[in-house]
């Protein structure tokens, strides 16, 4: 008599504790709410900056016609709403990102965007004109999101591409923590463009204090303490608010004063007050066509271009890094709810121009949030409700210094760093653009750069080799666009735009 086998049985899937468990499937994913809130806490000290640091590119800006974004003669005394706009827009964003995309991924300015809409774009128009470019910008997106053609670029891409493009944005990311903590600096001349400090050694409090804080944060991580990267940040905080009280160091720029050694963005210290009443004089203040009588309709379109491209690429690298880091990668590269990041995405650069604070997009920052445990939407609700209390709570935001957060962006700059291994290094179709697109992030301070250059490499290197027929078709439009991207200046030259 034949012997009867049986399949082994598969363990039952976990059985969720809660409503809030069963919506943001939290046990299903290997979390916990204490995690999420961490998670969620963490990402939002991480990227808190964005708040102090959007009103400082925005607000001093003037527009074609001299006037300044929120009003003011360009004294400073339009930044506070500026601030209010800005953590208005991301905590509504990222508050929809996590509810309707369940991702662990919060929204907010984009740097970068901002500085290019305050330097190129409103230069040349109204503030409101300038933003309703990015409102258009966002819809554009939006269309090319419903209609699958974002979806599908993705699919496009080769997997180990991908790969390449979260750890381009690991040393990316990790960068930007030495750069805002004053560790690497320009030199401004000679043929050495960046340094150790200001004369390649540590110099300065701040400075010393980020080194603390990352020393600290490696040591509770390589130990397993819960919440190393949240510990870390008040920890290293109240550090920074004493060695203030201490030495009065101050920033490094004030007024036509520059002090090398002095606190990059925010000079920690007790706050004047623990809450104030917000202000929204940016909201709403967009012009949806102006800027193609501004500039005529040829260099409007352009412009928008420019900025459609950057956001498109850039949250294709954010999502994918976010969620490689989480592990919650299907066996194709993409997230669980693509369509639904990308479609809140696409509607944060739209209501970043409706709020008048520029182009919102994901944040890498993120990354430290899912480094704490954070692995579903409610995350980013904490993250969203943090943004929205720091309108009022601002006085208590601006305590934290740069160089108190950013030891967080380094330590998940190496986990992000260790996805490299991945990569077929003996693959030169695949190598030799893996390694353009993880070296150009950080050397050109652009996610869009290097993704840019990997994927014309990539299509570059299958026709030299012959293998055009192994290029995805969306491949070839990607290729073609960056090629346009590239060379947007010669060719606004060529058309005289």
């Amino acid at each position: 008599m034949a012997q009867r086998t049986t399949s082994p049985r598969k363990s039952p899937p976990p059985v969720p504790t809660s409503g809030l468990d069963s919506f943001f499937q939290i046990t299903q994913r290997g979390s916990t709410v204490a995690r999420e809130v961490r998670g969620g806490i963490v990402t939002f000290f991480t990227m808190a900056y964005i708040v102090v640091l959007n009103p400082l590119i925005l607000g001093f800006a003037a527009d074609k016609s001299g006037a300044f974004l929120g009003g003011g003669p360009g004294d400073g005394s339009n930044i506070p709403a500026i601030a209010a706009g800005t953590a208005l827009v991301a905590g509504v964003m990222t508050i929809l990102m996590g509810v309707v995309a369940n991702y662990p991924l919060a929204l907010a300015t984009g740097l970068g965007l901002n500085a290019f809409v305050a330097l190129s774009i409103a230069s040349q128009m109204t503030w409101a004109d300038a933003m309703g470019l990015v409102v258009l910008e966002g819809v554009i997106i939006l269309v090319l999101v419903l209609t699958g053609f974002r979806t599908a670029v993705f699919h496009a891409v080769p997997a180990q591409l991908k790969v390449a493009i979260s750890v381009g944005i690991g040393l990316f990311i990790a960068l930007i923590g030495f750069v805002d903590a004053g560790f690497v600096r320009r030199t401004g001349t000679g043929p050495v463009p960046v340094q150790l400090g200001t004369d390649g050694f540590i110099n300065g409090w701040p400075t010393f204090v980020f080194v603390l804080g990352l020393v600290l944060v490696v040591a509770l991580w390589v130990k397993k303490v819960k919440g190393a990267i949240l510990i870390a940040i008040v920890v290293t905080t109240v550090l920074a608010i004493i060695v203030e009280a201490i030495a009065k160091i101050g920033p490094q720029v004030a007024g036509d004063k520059v002090n090398p050694v002095g606190w990059n963005l925010v000079v920690p210290g007790l706050p004047d007050k623990i809450i104030d009443t917000p202000k929204l004089d940016t909201v709403g203040h967009f012009s949806l066509f102006g800027s193609f009588s501004s500039v005529g309709v040829v260099a409007a379109i352009l412009l928008i271009f420019t900025l459609m491209l950057a956001d498109f690429f850039d949250t294709m690298g954010t999502m994918t890094a976010i969620g490689h880091e989480a592990d919650l990668l299907d066996a194709d590269g993409l997230p669980p709810r693509t369509e639904s990041i990308l479609v809140v995405d696409s509607i944060a650069a739209a209501a970043g121009g409706l709020g008048g604070v520029s182009s919102n997009t994901s944040y890498i920052e993120s990354a430290s949030g899912v480094g704490e445990g954070a692995r579903t939407g409610l995350a980013s609700v904490v993250t969203g409700v943090l943004f929205l209390l720091s309108m009022v709570f601002a006085p208590l935001v601006k305590v934290i210094p740069s160089e108190a957060a950013v030891p967080a962006l380094v330590l998940v700059g190496f986990l992000m760093m260790q996805q490299v291994k991945e990569i077929d290094w003996d693959d030169l179709e695949i190598a030799i653009p893996a390694f353009l697109t993880i070296v150009l992030m950080p050397f050109t301070y652009s996610i869009t750069v290097g993704i840019g250059a990997g994927f014309v490499t990539y299509v570059l290197i299958k026709i030299v080799r012959g293998k055009t027929s192994s290029v995805h078709p969306l491949m070839w439009v990607c290729a073609a666009l960056f090629v346009l991207y590239f060379a947007i200046d010669p060719i606004k030259a060529l058309l005289g735009a």
